[in-house]
């Protein structure tokens, strides 16, 4: 099932984007953050939920948590508000969570291996949570940035290694790290979710389909017995449209 999110989509009412998704696309992983935060519209969505024809996914926060902060009430604070999260993706029947690994600190050098310490932390409440209610919670590879973990194939399989967490592979974030193959040889089969963008293998771009390098036709190959959604992610809707429909041509 081909699907959409995009940061922009959190900007405007709930409601009326609900309204355009669900003329153009089958899946929706809402972006939990602004007017999307999950907490604040599960009632909205619980009501307008039934009267179309979508499916549901969630994207956790990421802007004003960091589930690797070495601050332990920050990371106690940023657990928390995923078990929120997961409480209310359950009482809206939605079993599918993408989170982020974390960043650590942009001042002091140094600290890489205890910000990991600090993710794994998290990432193991996450796992138990996910055993005990049924949730499938992928964690998403990430951009070249150096402040971001989980950037290699070697990186996020040693944060999820023990744990029966998924994987969320994105695509173009895997493009900026030149190694799209080596997410797929070491965790395909933990894959749970993929987001599919393009870019010019330098930055997160979030491009159309065909407007950056990625090979798309090899890797959706490389993909073949991966049967779960694939989610474009955007910068707007137009352009989220655009990208179906070429992505439809490729599958």
């Amino acid at each position: 099932m081909i699907g959409v999110s995009s940061t922009s989509f959190s900007a405007y009412k709930f409601e009326d984007v609900l309204e355009e998704v669900s003329k153009e696309f089958e899946h929706w992983e809402i972006f939990s953050e602004a007017e999307h935060y999950v907490q604040n519209i599960s009632g909205i969505l619980a009501v307008m939920a039934p009267s179309y024809d979508l499916k549901y996914s969630i994207h956790a926060p990421i802007c004003d948590t960091n589930i690797a902060s070495l601050n332990e009430r920050m990371r106690e604070a940023s657990v928390l508000d995923l078990l929120s999260l997961v409480e209310s993706a359950l009482s809206l029947n939605i079993t599918t969570i993408t989170v982020h690994p974390g960043v650590y600190s942009l001042v002091v050098p140094d600290l890489e291996e205890k910000s990991v310490a600090a993710a794994k932390k998290s990432l193991r409440t996450l796992d138990r949570v996910m055993a005990e209610y049924g949730i499938k919670v992928a964690v998403e590879n990430m951009p070249n940035l150096d402040f971001m973990l989980g950037r290699t194939p070697q990186e996020l399989a040693d944060l999820v290694d023990g744990t029966e967490l998924g994987v969320c592979f994105d695509i173009g974030h895997a493009n900026t790290v030149g190694d799209i193959d080596g997410f797929v040889d070491l965790l395909g089969s933990k894959f749970v979710n993929v987001h599919i963008h393009d870019n010019l293998g330098k930055s997160d771009e979030h491009l159309v389909l065909g407007e950056g390098n990625v090979d798309f036709r090899l890797t959706l190959k490389k993909l073949s017995s991966y049967k779960g959604n694939y989610i474009i992610e955007s910068r707007d809707f137009p352009s989220a449209v655009e990208s179906r429909d070429i992505l439809r041509q490729m599958l």
